[in-house]
C-alpha cells in the first residue's frame, strides 16, 4: 500500500462514523398494578395511574436519563447517558391510559467539533430542559450545559456552552448536574434553567444547585438526606420544584421518591428543602428511576411520569409510570 493512500485511509479510520437517525423497534408491556399484588392507588399524595416496561430488540434502546414532554402532552424527547437523543410519543388505551410508546428514533449526539458516535464519558447527558428555541443538555464526567437548536437538534452540534455556574473542581466525577429544568413563566423565578446536582456537596452535605439566569440567578443548595440522591427534577405550573430521588445500593435497598421544594424558597444562598410526597421500595413497580416531568392535563390534573435507566443491564427494566397528583396537595 503506497503511503499516500495508507494515510488516507488511516485518515478515514480516524474520523467517527457518521450515524443517522435510528427507528427503533418496541416491545411494549403495560401495567396497572404498582404495589406488586395490590390494586392499592394512593401512594403518599399521589395517585398511580399506569406504568409500561418496554425494550427493543435494538440495544439502543435503555439508559435513559432525562425525559421531557412537549405542549402536545403525548410527543417527548429524551437523552440517553449514552450519548444519544431519543424521540418518541406515548399512546393511550380507551381508558387513557399509558398503553406503550411508538415512534422511537435514536440518534448519537453531536459534540462542540462536529463529532458523533464519542466515547460514553464525553457525551454522558443527564439533564434535559426546553428552552426558547434550543434543548439545555447537561453532561456529567465533562461537566458542561450545552444548548442545541430545537427544532433540530438531532443533526446539530452545540450552539452555545453555558458558563459552568460552580467550580469544576467542585462537582464529583459521576455526582453531577443530574437535574436541569426549565422554571414556568408564572413561577416565582420566571421562565430561567434550574440546575441540581446529584451529589456534589458542600461543607454542610448539601447538594449544589443554581439558577442559572434572571434577576435572581445565583447558587442555592438543596438538603440532602443519605442515602437519597437527587436524580432529576421537574417545575409544577405554580413554581414550585419536584425532585426525584434514588436510593441505589446494597446497604440500603432500591428505593424512588419525590419532594417537593417551595418555588418562593429557591433563593441565591438559600438552602431548600420540603415535603415528601411519595417514598416506595422494590415491593413497587420500580427500578432505577432517573427522570421525571410535569404534564399538565388540566388545571386539577396534573401528572407525573418517571422514567428508569436500565444500565443496558439484564437485571433492570425500561420503566415509565404515570401518577397523579392528588387535588389539595
Amino acid at each position: 500500500m503506497g503511503h499516500g493512500l495508507a494515510l488516507a485511509v488511516a485518515l478515514t479510520l480516524a474520523q467517527p462514523a457518521t450515524a443517522e437517525i435510528i427507528d427503533l423497534p418496541v416491545v411494549n408491556r403495560a401495567f396497572s398494578q404498582f404495589a406488586l399484588g395490590s390494586d392499592t392507588r394512593t401512594f403518599g399524595k399521589l395517585e398511580f395511574l399506569g406504568g409500561l416496561s418496554y425494550s427493543s430488540s435494538n440495544p439502543l434502546l435503555g439508559a435513559v436519563s432525562a425525559i421531557r414532554f412537549r405542549a402536545d402532552q403525548a410527543s417527548f424527547v429524551a437523552v440517553l447517558d449514552t450519548g444519544h437523543w431519543l424521540t418518541g410519543r406515548i399512546e393511550r388505551d380507551a381508558e387513557g391510559r399509558l398503553s406503550g410508546l411508538a415512534d422511537l428514533k435514536t440518534r448519537s449526539m453531536f459534540n462542540a467539533e462536529g463529532q458523533d458516535e464519542n466515547v460514553k464519558y464525553q457525551m454522558d447527558a443527564e439533564g434535559l430542559a426546553i428552552g426558547k428555541g434550543e434543548l439545555l443538555v447537561s453532561f456529567e464526567s465533562v461537566h458542561r450545559i450545552d444548548a442545541y437548536p430545537d427544532p433540530g437538534f438531532m443533526e446539530a452540534r452545540p450552539s452555545r456552552e453555558l458558563p459552568l455556574p460552580f467550580p469544576r473542581e467542585e462537582l464529583r466525577g459521576n455526582r453531577g448536574m443530574e437535574t436541569l429544568v426549565m422554571s414556568p413563566e408564572a413561577g416565582p423565578l420566571g421562565a430561567v434553567p434550574v440546575t441540581v446536582t446529584e451529589r456534589s456537596l458542600d461543607a454542610e452535605g448539601n447538594a449544589l444547585a443554581a439558577i442559572l439566569d434572571g434577576p435572581l440567578a445565583g447558587l442555592f443548595t438543596v438538603k440532602r438526606n443519605d442515602p437519597w440522591d437527587i436524580t432529576d427534577g421537574a417545575f409544577l405550573p405554580n413554581g414550585d420544584l419536584l425532585l426525584l430521588e434514588r436510593r441505589f445500593r446494597l446497604s440500603d435497598g432500591v428505593g424512588m421518591r419525590i419532594r417537593r421544594i417551595d418555588g418562593t424558597k429557591i433563593r441565591p444562598g438559600a438552602v431548600v428543602d420540603g415535603e415528601v410526597l411519595i417514598d416506595v421500595d422494590l415491593s413497587h413497580q420500580i427500578d432505577n428511576m432517573e427522570g421525571l416531568d410535569v404534564v399538565v392535563m388540566a388545571p386539577d390534573d396534573i401528572r407525573l411520569i418517571v422514567v428508569s435507566d436500565d444500565n443496558h443491564s439484564i437485571l433492570q427494566r425500561n420503566l415509565m409510570l404515570e401518577f397523579r397528583l392528588l387535588q389539595g396537595q
